[in-house]
């Protein structure tokens, strides 16, 4: 795949989830939302400031460095400070003003990737990343924290295909979700088979592995971006590698998190 080819997906995941937000009143923008601390209005927020992010990280790298160690100082200071210093601008703004802000960011980030070619590797929070891995990175993002704002709201957006960017992420980031908790992976492989939206089997992994993951590809997406527990998805999990991979999944960076409990979401 090119990077052409995600940068194209990720902007049509982004409109996605402004065709949800134009359709919200002013109150629907305070409500909680299962991420602790944040109101929809904080999700669209915290997508805005890392579109932005992303943006100077491609185009001015060396002001991008300026704003990680800002960061790193906030988040030092606890959550609160984190939250103060990623959100605080866009708190500020209302509903329809929040909304604009996020186009913008997210219209500069579109300008700045059009220049990343497939070889180059941009610096973000953390290692370096491949240019398709940062661009699929900010789609996953952007699908996993307007789940976090269609359940809230109740609203629905239909499952497509783009999906197999975060199949294919939370695949490969089997090895993080351990060492991230600083424990060792469970020695064996694991099979994983997904009935895409369109209708088209997508697997991954050796097809004779003992351990297994069956299911619609929206379910181990919401599994791995730890918007879902396993339990309240259709997914076929057969092993106890394949188990343990599932309770723990995480397919994002940063501190270790668990994903709702079972039960939660039916």
């Amino acid at each position: 795949m090119e990077i052409g080819d995600v940068r194209a997906d990720l902007l049509a995941e982004q409109q996605a989830l402004d065709e949800v937000m134009v359709t919200l009143g002013d109150s629907q923008w305070s409500l909680p939302t299962a991420s602790p601390r944040w109101t929809v209005a904080d999700q669209i927020a915290h997508l805005a400031f890392f579109d932005d992010a992303a943006a100077t990280a491609i185009s001015k790298p060396d002001a991008f460095a300026e704003v990680i160690t800002s960061l790193v100082t906030a988040v030092g200071g606890g959550e609160e400070d984190a939250d103060a210093f990623a959100l605080g601008r866009y708190r500020a703004m209302a509903p329809a003003e929040l909304l604009e802000a996020w186009r913008h960011d997210r219209n500069t980030l579109a300008e700045a990737s059009a220049s990343l070619s497939n070889s180059d590797r941009v610096e973000w929070f953390g290692p370096s990343m491949g240019s398709k891995s940062f661009l699929t990175a900010r789609l996953m993002e952007c699908w996993a924290h307007g789940q976090d704002v269609v359940d809230t709201v109740g609203a629905t957006r239909p499952a497509t295909d783009r999906l197999r960017h975060i199949a294919q992420l939370g695949f490969i980031t089997r090895g993080w979700t351990y060492i991230n908790r600083g424990l060792e992976a469970p020695e064996g492989d694991v099979s994983v088979i997904l009935n895409a939206p369109s209708g088209e089997q997508w697997s991954y992994g050796p097809p004779d592995a003992p351990n297994t993951v069956r299911g619609s590809a929206e379910a181990f997406c919401l599994v791995v971006t730890q918007r879902r527990h396993m339990a309240d998805t259709d997914l076929e999990v057969s092993g106890d590698v394949a188990t343990d991979w599932m309770l723990k999944a995480q397919a994002f960076a940063g501190g270790v998190t668990d994903g709702p409990p079972a039960g939660t979401f039916t």
